[in-house]
């Protein structure tokens, strides 16, 4: 079992590769993709900085009286979909 310390360290690094490679893709969508909607672009880099922001936040703080592997994988879970979400986004961008 890893422990909630290895666990947290493991979500945020995740998250930090993730929501910059997200970034990074939307930086270039509006760059170079054929849609270039300035306030969309503006919407979806926004979206990805809270994000990032909350599930950060969300992993400091395990919710009292919840298992820690049932929080995690529950977090996980929500940060996926909302990723998918990001990424169709993004999708219809380029």
């Amino acid at each position: 079992h890893l422990s909630i310390r290895r666990q947290r360290q493991m979500c945020i690094r995740d998250s930090n590769f993730i929501c910059g490679d997200l970034f990074t893709e939307g930086i270039a969508a509006s760059l170079y993709g054929e849609n270039r909607d300035n306030d969309n672009t503006e919407a979806i880099l926004t979206s990805i900085l809270v994000m990032h922001s909350n599930y950060i936040r969300r992993v400091s703080h395990v919710q009292p009286g919840m298992p820690a592997k049932v929080y995690f994988k529950d977090l996980k879970d929500k940060f996926s979909k909302e990723v998918n979400e990001i990424v169709d986004q993004l999708n219809n961008l380029a």
